[in-house]
């Protein structure tokens, strides 16, 4: 994030190009908008980055990671220094973003947030030693696939 621009700035540079039409230019703020409300940060997108909390500054930068509606997003620990209802509201939108086609390779020590993803992979020193596949189900509750993924890990050693 560029320390001199404003929230929204700071989401919309990647998505800009030089020759945008005025149409093409009201879309992606649009789309910036759709976001920053989707991530409860709406309030905040005029303000320079200085002047947001660690956790707005983290949701913006997921922001920013979603505006050109990419294939495949690296996240490393996104949802880190967020409290559990922004938590809840980013991985909400990832998952949507992966239903919808987006493939979200996720690093996270949370086995709450592991346990929303459809594949989870447990590495130790930069080793594979165990994957656990089909963590969502539509037919099992939140809570028993935190159980199930919970006890899985602690068969490895975790």
């Amino acid at each position: 994030m560029l320390k001199n621009l404003t929230i929204m700035d700071n989401i919309l540079i990647p998505a800009m190009e030089k020759n945008d039409k005025r149409k093409e230019r009201r879309q992606k703020v649009k789309r910036a908008e759709e976001l920053l409300r989707k991530l409860s940060i709406i309030d905040v997108a005029d303000n320079d980055i200085n002047e947001v909390s660690g956790g707005q500054l983290q949701r913006a930068c997921i922001c920013r990671s979603m505006i050109n509606n990419p294939k495949i997003i690296f996240a490393d620990e996104p949802t880190g220094a967020l409290n559990r209802t922004a938590s809840t509201e980013v991985m909400d939108e990832l998952v949507k973003l992966n239903n919808e086609g987006t493939t979200i390779m996720m690093v996270t020590h949370d086995p709450k947030i592991a346990a929303k993803c459809k594949k989870v992979f447990y590495i130790v020193d930069g080793n594979i030693k165990g994957e656990y596949e089909n963590v969502t189900n539509e037919h099992t509750s939140e809570q028993d696939r935190e159980r199930r993924l919970n006890n899985w890990l602690m068969d490895l050693g975790w």
